[in-house]
């Protein structure tokens, strides 16, 4: 036994933090027969309901500052009292006897397994030495907390004796008997990758590098090849790959068996996070059957079935969705001890652990290819065969896996990154990718979930309800920038980009429904830019990203008309004017330099075109914290056509970039010298920059249909290392 000073109650506070090492543990007892006298305590009433003791020396509860503290119930016979440090409302304070007469002080032991300490005013109130006890007429608090759970009921005693003026011997005795309890509920909160008992506030959760909190999966692959849907919607485990995909969460309730007869165990969800929730518990088997659903939507509490010496009973918690408009992606798990013997059945003792549901996070074209998605198509003039093997090629000088979609699986569909978005979600003990499939719903509408859904690769959707799908709600029109920092603001996972109208012009938008989803994940922070100038309406007909390898990491290019009719002028000035646009293309007129200078029409088309991009230019060099060395114009000529815009000729920002290796729409531009002057140009850009540009034709296939090969390919990317619950949004 122990015996600790607290000082002052300012001091004493900061010393309940410091001093408790864990806030979850408590036991029960009752006070014995006094050994002088049957003492009757004196009460007041506290505002809380609580008794409050008027003379004398307290027992006190320290509520959630203190792990270990004491808080004393009065009981029905044989007396019981519940000794707590558990997160709750104001402290109970309860006298364990009356104060014999003629005693002016007191003292205070305990047995083995007990530490006492005494809160006090040293303004009021001067330490005890020697054979000196604790002043009754002063305000001293006795704080009580125990080291372990006990073996047996009631085998912890506190004493506390009286003494007069002077102390000769003791006039009367109070023993209180206690039974220690280890209740916890304990989960990753450390975000390491383990269960440990954790010293954080359990209840709330931190963003940032200093920050705590558990994470929870959205269970949304299919582990099972017996599964229909998702794994969230199974209400019964039907792999145990499963369980992987959940957060691991330990019920301690080591306790006297005996103490259970009158004590329960309750496991508890809030109403509005049992939809997105969902709690198996483990039973000690190795049959799926072992793992049994017990709270999730319209299972609010379960009673916790305690086996006879169980200790730990473990728990593993699946989310059931992602982070939207109407959830914030928290939700709570609590355990409580419940007092059976009272009706209604009153809870002693609540433990809650909040979860964060980890978010669906893009990837930019910074990140490391891993796997490379076209279709096999089937036109008038003949299948893409030649396009699959360059693209391949390209695959493989990138060391990326090359997935081919069979006609029989896209009915002719080749827009494959309009159809999907590939990214992830994590957690500190798993990550795994996550298709968010559009709602454009053409001939690959089934493609994500039929193909991509399976073990440990999700799967995500939004629909729109009520209004019809427009061409802004292919996702062709999103992206993601690499890293930035904007005026000291990091964005470590970069920043999502929607093409939009402009703002108050009633343009076409992207669905509410897509973009709520894409701002409630809260790590990649969405901006809207200018695309409704273009017919498609897409971000990736005028920007993209690339890797570099100077210290910046990337450039943003951006499609550029000027740029184009700058490099014409030069031709034409040094003799080339006759060369021509289309040279070597069948089924296509031929414009040369000279022509296409003249051609008023085409010019001011261009113009317009150029103003678009430049307000966007502003935007991303303001939202993205980038300056004009961190952008590289790429040539490009578009044509208006019933008010919108169109590439004139094979729109080159439209590229698939793969690392350094970039496949780019092949542009036909005006041979000078036997090479292509616009893909010397855009060589002498990127080149220096340590990327590798391969031309590949895509023109009838893809561009004559108002596409190129960024729209009719996909590529699923590493994750990010950086882990998005460092981000401080």
């Amino acid at each position: 036994m122990a015996v600790e000073k607290l000082g002052t109650a300012e001091g004493a506070a900061q010393h309940r933090v410091t001093q408790g090492a864990r806030k979850d543990r408590y036991a029960l007892g009752g006070p014995a027969g006094l050994a002088s006298g049957a003492l009757q305590p004196e009460f007041a009433e506290h505002p809380s309901g609580s008794l409050v003791q008027k003379t004398g020396p307290s027992l006190l509860w320290l509520g959630a500052a203190v792990p270990w503290g004491c808080c004393l119930h009065r009981l029905a016979a044989p007396p019981t009292l519940l000794v707590s440090s558990a997160p709750t409302t104001l402290p109970s304070l309860f006298s364990v006897s009356d104060v014999p007469e003629g005693a002016e002080n007191f003292g205070v032991s305990g047995s083995s397994g007990v530490k006492i300490f005494m809160v006090y005013d040293p303004a009021r109130v001067t330490e005890p030495t020697g054979r000196a006890y604790w002043p009754l007429d002063a305000s001293v608090e006795v704080v009580i907390s125990v080291d372990a759970a006990s073996k047996a009921l009631n085998d912890l005693k506190v004493k506390i004796s009286y003494f007069g003026q002077p102390a000769r011997g003791a006039l009367g005795h109070s023993v209180l008997y206690l039974t220690g309890a280890d209740i916890s509920l304990d989960a990753d909160t450390g975000r390491t990758g383990n269960v440990k008992r954790s010293q954080a506030d359990k209840e709330r959760w931190r963003w940032g590098p200093e920050g705590y909190g558990a994470v929870l999966l959205v269970n949304c692959d299919r582990d099972s090849l017996r599964s229909v849907g998702t794994d969230l919607t199974d209400t019964q485990l039907a792999s145990r790959d499963d369980l992987q995909d959940m957060s691991p969460v330990v019920l301690t309730c080591d306790a006297p068996d005996a103490l259970f007869e009158s004590y329960k165990l309750v496991l508890n969800v809030p109403p509005s996070d049992s939809k997105r929730m969902r709690v198996f518990c483990a039973r000690g088997g190795n049959s799926l059957l072992d793992y049994e659903q017990v709270l999730g939507p319209q299972h609010l509490s379960y009673a916790v079935a305690r086996q006879p010496g169980e200790r730990k009973i473990g728990l593993y918690v699946e989310g059931l969705s992602f982070p939207d408009a109407n959830f914030l992606g928290l939700v709570s798990l609590s355990v409580s001890l419940v007092d059976t013997k009272t009706l209604p059945e009153v809870p002693l003792f609540t433990d809650t652990v909040a979860f964060r549901v980890a978010p669906w996070i893009m990837t930019p074209n910074t990140q490391p290819p891993l796997e490379l998605y076209v279709c096999s198509v089937l036109d008038s003039h003949g299948p893409n065969a030649q396009f699959l093997s360059d693209m391949s090629d390209l695959a493989l000088k990138a060391s990326c896996k090359l997935m081919i979609c069979p006609r029989v699986e896209n009915r002719n569909d080749r827009w494959i990154q309009d159809e999907m978005e590939f990214g992830y979600t994590e957690a500190p003990h798993k990550a795994f990718p996550v298709v968010f499939d559009s709602p454009r719903n053409r001939g690959l509408k089934d493609f994500p979930y039929k193909r991509i859904l399976g073990p440990d690769f999700g799967y995500v959707t939004r629909e729109i309800q009520s209004t019809g799908v427009s061409g802004l709600d292919s996702f062709g029109n999103l992206d993601v920038s690499p890293p930035v920092v904007v005026e000291g603001k990091e964005y470590p996972l970069g920043r999502i980009l929607i093409g939009s109208c402009l703002p108050r012009s009633g343009g076409r938008r992207m669905a509410k429904v897509v973009r709520d989803f894409l701002g409630a994940q809260r790590v990649q922070a969405p901006l809207e830019v200018y695309s409704d100038w273009l017919s498609v309406g897409h971000v990736d007909e005028f920007l993209t990203f690339v890797p570099t390898s100077d210290q910046k990491g990337f450039r943003l290019l951006l499609a550029s008309p000027s740029a184009c009719l700058k490099l014409f002028q030069k031709k034409k000035e040094e003799g080339y004017g006759e060369a021509a646009q289309f040279d070597g293309l069948e089924h296509q007129v031929k414009r040369s330099i000279n022509e296409m200078l003249a051609d008023r029409r085409l010019r001011n088309d261009n113009l317009y075109a150029q103003r678009c991009i430049d307000w966007n230019r502003e935007v991303l060099k303001r939202e993205l914290g980038l300056t004009e060395h961190d952008i590289v114009d790429i040539p490009q000529l578009f044509s208006l056509k019933d008010a919108y815009a169109e590439a004139f000729f094979p729109d080159m920002v439209n590229m698939v970039v793969l690392g350094r290796h970039l496949g780019i729409p092949k542009p036909f531009g005006p041979l000078i010298n036997g090479r292509c002057c616009l893909e010397e140009e855009v060589r002498s850009l990127l080149e220096p920059l340590g990327l590798h540009c391969t031309f590949i034709d895509d023109y009838l296939a893809y561009h004559k249909l108002l596409g190129e090969i960024h729209c009719g390919s996909n590529v699923r990317r590493k994750p990010f290392p950086f882990k998005w619950w460092h981000v401080v949004p």
